[in-house]
């Protein structure tokens, strides 16, 4: 499949349907059901989230954090219709431009056994798994991603 055009924006309220609707194009692939409040809490109470679009359609998005030299990837998502289109791998760089930039060395990330192959890609190492820590078959894998020597 070839790399989706795309431009990218922050978010805004007006998303939240539309970010909604691509989460649920994930779930329960990627994410397990149960999850959808939380994304929907996090929309409601994000200070800096990214949204790419395509068509005028939300084809991915993904927020950061960042303390004390430490990021942390918030809710990364790419429809399924762009996945393998080099879309997911053009949002990782800018987490980790925008990681570096804000003085970050590590970046945290919290996985399922489904998306850690796709973060091992870039140097991501596994620290902690949690058997169901999603939900029922949905395993949690906490990774970080040292940003000094990360493969982008």
């Amino acid at each position: 499949m070839s790399r989706p055009e795309v431009s990218c924006r922050p978010y805004g309220p007006r998303d939240e349907a539309e970010c909604l609707q691509l989460f649920d194009s994930n779930c329960p692939a990627a994410f397990a059901a149960g999850e959808r409040d939380d994304y929907a809490s996090y929309l409601r109470s994000v200070p800096d989230y990214i949204v790419y679009v395509r068509d005028d359609t939300i084809a991915g998005a993904f927020g950061m954090s960042e303390d004390r030299g430490r990021a942390r990837l918030r809710w990364i998502l790419v429809h399924p219709r762009w996945q393998g289109s080099g879309l997911g791998s053009e949002m990782m760089r800018a987490v980790v431009r925008s990681a570096v930039t804000r003085g970050a060395r590590v970046l945290d990330i919290a996985a399922s056994q489904v998306s850690e192959p796709f973060f091992a890609r870039f140097g991501a190492r596994v620290i902690r798994r949690i058997e169901d820590g999603w939900g029922s078959g949905m395993h949690r894998v906490d990774m970080e991603l040292d940003l000094t020597a990360a493969a982008l």
